[in-house]
């Protein structure tokens, strides 16, 4: 079959297929995003005109936008879709490396197209292109290289044969999920080959299961029946694997405590006897309280980051690790005994291993105890009061207004700590999109636009602040012009509130996050007017400076997205120095003479560095 390097990928693309985790078959990649420019527009541009039918095509407005928003698409169903982010050469494809370091920290799976230099450099140098001094072959796009998993450049039609299984490995494996790039120089694009008939053919991917070392398994058993105070920890491995039942059918069986990260929140019912909270800095002090008194953590589908740890502080010294993950890599860390498998076949695995024994009763009736005096602490947060309302009061309107079935998603500033530590879950089906992997500011809007494209039975709730909004807003015109409706709810506070907080408390001088601190030559200098700039991007808008006025604009904003398949924005100013605190300790770099060095000291000695597994 005789077609340019473009047409043979957009073939491919539009041939493979996915199964979902409930055995549904859908596409693999379902949506592509681009703008073009010279490096794409006639050869990767041509080619997916001609297949539009079969490959939605989304004009994004920032490269940036529309590659994050392919990974709320990937997010929303669980990474078995994928979304295709291409643009041109240059400043476009450079705006696309944010998007593949979220991808990267967060193991998400993102088909980046950036467009390349012309191999046969006879026009050199063209528009947009960077030369090297030392080094011809290097171009912008060599900057993907830090934040991929897998990274090539096409410099001949026939190396597609070659390296798309490789794509379609990286992006389907839950040991290697991440970003591919594929860099096409733009002459190669128009070239010309032959291609196999077979490269084309429908081709179902279905997510490997690997199934745990036995020897393992049984070392893992071993440890576990002999603790006498076992915490179960679940993480987003457990999400992706569609382990969330299997998770707590576990901990019911064996009487373990559960408790959850970022990236596995949602997946226990909120009022599960056995649920003790989220862990770490964002999560609850009834998770924590029950982590430092644990003698083994099993941590299923978990990197165990700096957040959920609370830098490594937030375990027992004596502590006994055993993690199950798909990649090795993550689960070795910290000298934990390491289980490599799936998380839902290692879980009924473990459990025929653990046939008899369960933790003892008085440890495992202390989840429910713990989490009743966290939720009567947030219930206090949540409780109306007069005048502008704190974050806490708005995410506990928006979970109230909420259906089971909805989505709510957040990705920086003070807001994770909010959803995390405070959100009430029906479990079982994912419902949370929290970004803190790379805390990506803009991930807000964008991901929500793929998270709704993702057709979701229920609606998306976006919730991010003025910093946020500034930083990244292009893309809600973006789904309000493609027609794929979400609430957004913009928490106006006057600058980096978060920031801010974390500078003063560590006894830095207020400077240059909160606008009343930064620098201007105005007496009276202005003010966004959020409500008219989203309304302006296409938007229904809603605003409110109170409680009552928040529960009614977010209720009247729900119906109106629906409605007109657009997104709703709800701006509501909020305070700027009340939070959830879990009472846990980050480890951030404080110089000697700020007044929080001392307590740097005091908690840096605390710090796990390598945990007991075996």
């Amino acid at each position: 079959m005789e077609l340019t390097t473009a047409q043979a990928l957009v073939a491919w693309i539009v041939a493979q297929r996915s199964e979902t985790l409930d055995g549904a078959d859908v596409p693999l990649f379902p949506a592509a995003f681009a703008i073009f420019g010279h490096g794409n527009v006639l050869g990767l541009g041509t080619a997916l005109h001609e297949r539009r039918d079969e490959l939605p095509v989304w004009r994004g407005h920032t490269e940036q936008g529309m590659a994050l928003a392919a990974l709320g698409y990937a997010k929303a169903t669980h990474r078995r879709q994928v979304g295709v982010a291409t643009s041109s050469i240059g400043p476009g494809a450079l705006n696309m490396v944010t998007a593949a370091g979220v991808a990267h920290a967060n193991r998400l799976p993102l088909l980046l197209l950036p467009g390349d230099t012309f191999t046969g450099r006879a026009p050199d140098p063209v528009l947009q292109q960077v030369e090297h001094f030392g080094d011809a072959t290097a171009t912008v796009n060599d900057a993907f290289r830090a934040v991929s998993r897998y990274f090539d450049r096409i410099t001949r039609p026939e190396q597609l044969i070659a390296t798309l299984p490789q794509v379609a490995r990286v992006l389907t494996d839950p040991a290697d999920a991440g970003p591919v790039t594929v860099a096409l120089p733009q002459d190669v694009q128009a070239e010309t080959f032959d291609f196999p008939d077979a490269l084309f053919a429908p081709l179902l991917h279905r997510v490997p299961r690997p199934r745990p070392d036995l020897r393992a398994l049984g070392e893992a058993a071993a440890v576990l029946r002999a603790a006498r105070r076992p915490l179960l920890i679940v993480g987003g491995g457990v999400r992706y694997s569609g382990a969330g039942p299997q998770a707590v059918e576990f901990a019911e069986r064996r009487g373990i405590p559960i408790t959850e990260t970022t990236a596995g929140r949602t997946l226990v019912p909120h009022d599960h006897p056995l649920h003790a909270g989220p862990l770490g800095i964002t999560g609850s002090a009834s998770a924590n309280a029950l982590a430092a008194d644990a003698d083994l953590v099993l941590a299923v589908g978990t990197r165990l980051q700096d957040f959920t740890t609370a830098s490594w502080t937030v375990f027992a010294p004596d502590v006994r690790l055993v993690t199950v993950n798909a990649a090795r890599f993550d689960a070795v860390k910290h000298g934990a005994l390491a289980i490599v498998g799936d998380a839902a076949a290692t879980l009924t695995e473990l459990g025929q291993e653990l046939s008899g024994w369960t933790a003892p009763a008085d440890w495992s009736g202390r989840a429910a105890v713990l989490r009743e005096t966290w939720d009567a602490r947030i219930d206090k947060l949540r409780a109306p009061t007069p005048g502008t309302p704190s974050y806490a009061q708005v995410v506990g309107i928006v979970n109230e207004l909420s259906a089971p079935e909805d989505y709510v998603m957040t990705a920086s500033g003070g807001l994770p700590g909010e959803l995390i530590g405070g959100w009430r879950a029906a479990g079982g089906t994912p419902s949370m999109d929290v970004e803190y992997g790379f805390s990506c500011m803009g991930y807000e809007l964008a991901g929500a636009w793929g998270a709704a494209m993702a057709h979701r039975p229920g609606l998306v709730t976006t919730l991010l602040g003025d910093g946020s909004y500034l930083m990244l807003n292009s893309e809600l015109f973006s789904a309000a012009f493609a027609g794929h409706p979400f609430v957004a709810v913009v928490c106006d506070n006057d600058g980096y509130a978060v920031i801010a907080r974390l500078q003063e408390g560590q006894g830095g001088a207020a400077f240059n996050n909160q606008y009343a601190d930064c620098r201007t030559t105005l007496a009276d200098p202005p003010r966004v007017d959020f409500a008219a700039h989203a309304a302006a991007l296409g938007c229904s808008i809603f605003a409110a400076s109170n409680t009552d006025q928040f529960r009614t604009a977010y209720a009247q904003a729900r119906a109106a997205a629906v409605a007109a398949s657009r997104p709703a924005v709800v701006v509501v100013r909020t305070r700027a120095s009340d939070w959830t605190d879990a009472g846990a300790w980050w480890e951030v770099g404080v110089p000697q003479y700020l007044s929080g060095r001392g307590d740097y000291e005091a908690n840096k000695p605390a710090q796990l560095r390598y945990a007991r597994g075996r």
